[in-house]
């Protein structure tokens, strides 16, 4: 098993400097424990996690006992079980405790976020550790993603071709797999969703029928990079629109899916309202929909939806693993005008469409223009495609392959 070393892992060791607690939040599995465990290295701290029932019974019960009976500093793991605690910690934070006391990490990244802004505001440092990223994977270091060209340039990189990325977005990003602690694809992931459906799902929604949510996942999944249509996938599996939208907010919750919301302002009045669901990770989806390659994959017709998924994922990374903030949007209006996706930094809207192609056109950002009807101004933009190099379209626009991401 090979470690792969996390962008985080500076950031962290620098912040344990300054702040008595450090939170780390992301989905199941993506190696938060594994990363704190690497920034910590041989100092002597405790590792707590609240997985174990009779840990969390004590810390839901007596907070103050909890902490008191385990040795700081402490890394308490899936913290959101024992929301109590949070409480305790500013308490102890206020008392005196040393920068570096308290790690917490948990799989909920809405709930901690509103405990820590609650309970801790001002003396945490709140972090989101996303799955690998194809950077970490390749060992380069990467700064968040922006489309000028004089950006682009200063990208690292390892050029691959049209294969090599369904291959990636096939073997998805989930550290255990990538560094060969298993081997077994179908195994890991059909674990993964059992565990997470048993754990997770079963804690939010009492009773549920754990086959028909199975089905649910896979509904889902069918529809990435899609704008969202709740009855569409009701339907589908058979359960009301209002059970499927309790669903969904528990596949967010949990940090499975996320959402992108569409760009409009007063200027854009024709805009769609519905936003744009996409999965954490592209191996999940392609494990969910029974694809037994990545050849197969490439050449199916969810190819264009599962590219766009994996991309919006690898810029939304960039963001996360230098501690930025990524304001993503998308833009579609009723005329059938549309950008994949928006970024805006620098006060400026940064248009970007993602095309399986090779051999890519100024034709197919011909929706950029919808922007400058806006009371935003349009920065520069891009064309992410299966290109082998940046290309130039114009002063404004650049083509981009995906391996640079």
């Amino acid at each position: 098993m090979t470690y792969i070393k996390r962008h985080l892992t500076d950031k962290i060791k620098d912040l344990s400097n300054e702040y008595a607690c450090i939170l780390l939040t992301g989905p199941r599995q993506v190696g938060k424990t594994t990363l704190l465990e690497n920034v910590i290295g041989d100092k002597e701290i405790e590792f707590v996690t609240l997985d174990d029932l009779a840990e969390r019974e004590v810390a839901k019960r007596d907070p103050e006992l909890f902490l008191n009976s385990h040795k700081q500093p402490i890394v308490i793991d899936e913290v959101q079980y024992a929301p109590e605690l949070f409480s305790y910690i500013k308490i102890a934070i206020d008392k005196g405790a040393t920068p570096g006391t308290f790690y917490l990490t948990g799989s909920q990244s809405f709930k901690l976020m509103k405990l820590a802004q609650e309970s801790l505001a001002g003396r945490v440092a709140v972090l989101q550790l996303p799955a690998l990223s194809q950077s970490e994977i390749l060992n380069v270091q990467n700064d968040e993603f922006k489309t000028e060209l004089e950006n682009l340039k200063l990208r690292n990189g390892i050029a691959c071709d049209m294969h090599d990325i369904y291959k990636r977005i096939f073997d998805g990003a989930m550290p255990a797999l990538i560094s060969k602690k298993y081997t077994d694809r179908n195994v890991y992931y059909s674990s993964y969703i059992k565990t997470f459906i048993e754990r997770d799902v079963s804690e939010e929604i009492e009773g549920i029928d754990k086959f028909i949510f199975s089905d649910f996942i896979r509904a889902c999944a069918c529809r990435i990079a899609n704008e969202l249509n709740i009855h569409s996938i009701a339907k589908d599996v058979g359960i009301s629109d209002d059970t499927a939208k309790r669903w969904l907010a528990v596949l967010e919750k949990s940090e499975i899916i996320f959402f992108i919301h569409p760009f409009s302002n007063n200027l854009l009045k024709r805009t769609v309202k519905n936003k744009k669901m996409y999965f954490f990770d592209t191996g999940i989806v392609a494990y969910l929909l029974k694809y037994s390659s990545s050849e197969i994959l490439m050449n199916d017709a969810i190819n264009g939806a599962i590219l766009e998924n994996y991309v919006v994922n690898e810029l939304r990374k960039t963001y996360h693993n230098n501690c930025k903030e990524e304001l993503f949007y998308y833009y579609r209006d009723v005329d059938g005008n549309e950008i994949d996706l928006i970024i805006d930094y620098d006060n400026l809207l940064h248009p970007i469409e993602i095309k399986k192609s090779n051999v890519p056109s100024s034709e197919m950002i011909k929706s950029f223009k919808c922007l400058d009807k806006s009371s935003r101004k349009r920065g520069a933009g891009c064309l992410i495609c299966m290109k082998d190099k940046i290309t130039v379209i114009d002063r404004e626009n650049t083509m981009v392959p995906v391996w640079i991401i």
